[in-house]
């Protein structure tokens, strides 16, 4: 399978280094559309060291192959998308920036997962999360809008169910780093805060926020395991399945206020 992912990727990094010091073509995205994707680009960055933790801890391995083989696909998709739309010189050398961080992360996390290799998997993760957070802020600057805010907020939820979930999956695996437990403990009281923030928009509609509470339980259930942790019992499994509902529905809910903002735009 891993072979398989290799070549794969390969061909879409040839690709993807062919074209990217070029100049940006006709958008074919729009300033909703772009901040939406790149902030699963920061997803993403988390998501693919995640899978690379649980395939070493064996932690559902197959699953989580598969899913490093779609996220390493869809990291380079929309790169592409967002290099095409880049409207300024902003825009354009911060997505070059993530690349180079991209190619030295993508070729780590091919090779076989080891304990050893770990530290240095998270820390590229961290590098590629940060250089994708400055696209984040350039196109959301540059777009100007309240609407966009929100799907900014609520696409770095996504990221940070994923962040929780390859720290928690790490420190289960025996990785222990001072690091690791403080960037944990950081990351769950940034999705607390975050989450109350956007229950309160009042640009919520009634369907937002039902989703809201909808994700709030299941947050408040996710925290159950991290209080057992704390005795020095992990729930890898636990953690792992409770993450990934949230962030599909933190996904569907950027969709959400990202119509939200094409219409009010309109």
């Amino acid at each position: 399978m891993l072979k398989q992912i290799f070549k794969t990727s390969a061909i879409l990094s040839t690709l993807l280094s062919l074209i990217i010091t070029s100049m940006p073509a006709v958008a074919t995205i729009n300033d909703a559309e772009a901040i939406n994707k790149a902030g699963r680009q920061r997803m993403l960055s988390q998501r693919i060291a995640k899978s690379y933790i649980m395939i070493g801890s064996d932690v559902n391995p197959d699953q989580a192959t598969a899913d490093l083989d779609i996220s390493m696909a869809l990291f380079e998709q929309q790169f592409l998308e967002l290099l095409d739309y880049a409207p300024n010189e902003r825009i354009r050398n911060s997505l070059n920036d993530a690349a180079i961080i991209w190619q030295e992360f993508r070729l780590k996390v091919l090779e076989a997962p080891s304990r050893e290799d770990a530290l240095t998997v998270l820390t590229l993760s961290d590098e590629l999360l940060a250089r994708s957070e400055l696209v984040v802020k350039a196109i959301t600057e540059h777009v100007g809008h309240e609407a966009g805010h929100l799907v900014d907020i609520s696409g770095r939820q996504r990221m940070l169910s994923q962040r929780i979930a390859k720290l928690y999956i790490a420190r289960a695996w025996g990785i222990k780093n001072q690091s690791v437990d403080e960037s944990l403990a950081v990351a769950i009281n940034e999705f607390g805060t975050a989450l109350t923030t956007l229950r309160q928009s009042e640009l919520n509609s009634t369907d937002i926020n039902q989703k809201l509470s909808k994700v709030q339980s299941q947050w408040d259930f996710t925290n159950a395991g991290f209080k057992i942790s704390d005795q020095g019992k992990f729930v890898p499994n636990m953690v792992s399945v409770t993450t990934e509902s949230i962030l599909k529905k933190m996904n569907d809910l950027t969709y959400d206020y990202e119509q939200l903002m094409i219409k009010s735009k309109g």
